[in-house]
């Protein structure tokens, strides 16, 4: 079973409102994981009416997250935002970002699993960009998307978990993630809050992702709960499934894992001058559709802010809103 069609277990098994599964009896194709062409992208009210901020979405590190690919529902989101969104294909160099607002880099990808994709050179001129008042949204998932970018990370004093979190199901584990006014996992922030009530963000969805070490400056937007977990790898998460299994357990649950009491998934902080938010999971920035055989027939899953019953729409544009100083 590879990582997406693990990802589809673990979703499946937290299923309810978070996610849309439908089953089709139509002939089995391979497996196909794109771009949901029928989500939304358009803005009634956009921020800004013409000259918007620039936005840089980082294409020069191998980042699975572009602005032509996964994450091309979130550039046509800003665009129609008011944003200028623009391909950053450049090294990060002295200079590079001098027409650019907010720095997106999402799911940086050193390929080779065990260290960074980013030079030291590169993470002290992004430091020192957002310190003299530059804007910077980092995006690392789970493995190994965090080890790709700790050091950027830690820069601004940002420990990333580098696993993959998981919340413990009856008889299973869940990576899906629900952070809630009503279950207290969301922290006060204007990013949270929005401009008026009908931007306020009251429930947001992960599907799997990492945890993060808040600093002491910063606030926690998606607070990691008391029972969450973090497996290193996909087997250590199947391990805990197993340990969980109400039919036949194997092992002892919490043996793969550690817990990840006092972590986020989501922050935000100024530094210096400028400011940044950081996430550890990127894909409730997307917007997918997942199609997983099903024996005769396909399960079609949908992941991101297309999926029905969270705000991770909306909490895109108010992230964008705060770095780009239309929230304060």
């Amino acid at each position: 079973m590879d990582s997406v069609q693990r990802l589809a277990v673990r979703i499946l098994s937290g299923m309810g409102v978070g996610v849309v599964g439908l089953v089709l009896a139509v002939p089995v194709h391979p497996q196909q994981q794109i771009v949901d062409p029928d989500f939304k992208v358009v803005v009634e009210k956009p921020a800004y009416l013409r000259n918007g901020p620039t936005v840089a979405i980082d294409e020069a590190h191998s980042n699975t997250h572009t602005a032509g690919g996964l994450y091309r529902p979130l550039a046509d989101l800003l665009t129609s935002d008011g944003y200028r969104v623009v391909a950053s294909t450049r090294r990060f160099e002295t200079g590079v970002f001098s027409d650019v607002a907010v720095l997106v880099v999402a799911n940086a990808n050193a390929r080779n699993f065990t260290s960074s994709v980013f030079t030291d050179a590169e993470c002290d001129v992004v430091r020192d960009w957002v310190s003299a008042g530059g804007s910077l949204l980092l995006i690392a998932d789970h493995e190994p998307f965090g080890t790709s970018a700790a050091n950027l990370a830690a820069r601004f004093g940002v420990t990333m978990g580098k696993g993959r979190v998981f919340e413990p199901t009856p008889g299973s584990v869940t990576t899906q993630l629900v952070f809630s006014r009503d279950n207290g996992l969301l922290g006060m922030h204007p990013v949270l809050r929005g401009r008026d009530p009908l931007e306020e963000v009251k429930t947001v969805k992960s599907f799997t992702g990492q945890s993060l070490g808040v600093p002491a400056d910063a606030t926690a937007l998606m607070k990691l709960s008391a029972t969450a977990r973090e497996a290193a790898t996909t087997d250590d998460l199947d391990s805990e499934a197993a340990a969980r299994s109400t039919t036949a357990p194997t092992g002892i649950p919490g043996a793969h894992s550690t817990s990840v009491t006092g972590r986020a998934q989501a922050l935000a902080m100024t530094f210096d001058s400028g400011k940044l938010v950081v996430f550890g999971e990127a894909a409730l920035f997307s917007a997918q559709v997942i199609t997983l055989p099903d024996g005769d027939r396909q399960t079609i899953m949908k992941i991101g802010m297309n999926v029905p019953g969270n705000d991770d729409r909306q909490l895109a544009l108010n992230v964008l809103h705060w770095l780009s100083g239309l929230l304060k």
